[in-house]
């Protein structure tokens, strides 16, 4: 997980584990969500109505306030603007249940409608959007689960249980990786979380 042009720092839970944070400390850009910059004020930008932004980061603030996005949204949009693409999220999980699910599934509309190439980073593994076919790089024992967003079709190779074009959210859960790589092959987008620890 490297090359990425910028990260941005929403305001769930802070990351605690190694990887996150790595990905953190050497991001070439850092754009906070809001709230976000009372946790690193080393941040190159923050993104939002500016309601929560401590008066000694202000002159950082981008202030957007528009309500049809959300802060999340706003941000990604910022980093477009700068012709950055390959985005890392981090502080995206944890608290409300309804902004992870809701910042989970934007992953794919970033994917989809912006060009954007998402990597969403937790304390337990991370999430990529892809398309067609792919390889992951993988692990034996390697905790894998596939979202299926609109393939009609949809395999693999290299997964203990073998994928097809899921129609619920839950199907393609709790897979695991035999090897060093893993294969999908769909005729459309699909959400791949793996986990940095095997089971």
């Amino acid at each position: 997980m490297t090359g990425f042009d910028a990260v941005i720092l929403a305001n769930g839970l802070f990351p605690t584990a190694e990887e996150p944070l790595r990905l953190l400390r050497e991001a070439r850009y850092v754009v906070c969500c809001d709230g976000a910059a009372r946790h690193w004020l080393q941040c190159d930008a923050i993104v939002g109505d500016g309601d929560s932004v401590p008066e000694e980061l202000r002159n950082r603030l981008i202030q957007i306030d528009e309500q049809e996005d959300n802060d999340l949204t706003k941000a990604t949009r910022y980093c477009l603007s700068k012709g950055m693409r390959r985005i890392v999220y981090l502080g995206t999980t944890g608290r409300r249940e309804d902004h992870t699910l809701g910042n989970i599934s934007l992953m794919v509309r970033y994917a989809r409608e912006m060009g954007v190439e998402p990597l969403m980073a937790t304390d337990e593994g991370w999430f990529v959007v892809s398309k067609g076919e792919a390889s992951f790089e993988s692990f034996t024992g390697q905790q894998v689960s596939i979202f299926n967003v609109d393939c009609r079709q949809l395999s693999s190779e290299g997964l203990k249980w073998a994928s097809y074009p899921y129609n619920q959210l839950w199907q393609g859960t709790l897979n695991e990786a035999l090897g060093s790589v893993f294969t999908l092959k769909g005729d459309g987008y699909y959400l791949v979380y793996r986990t940095y620890l095997p089971k």
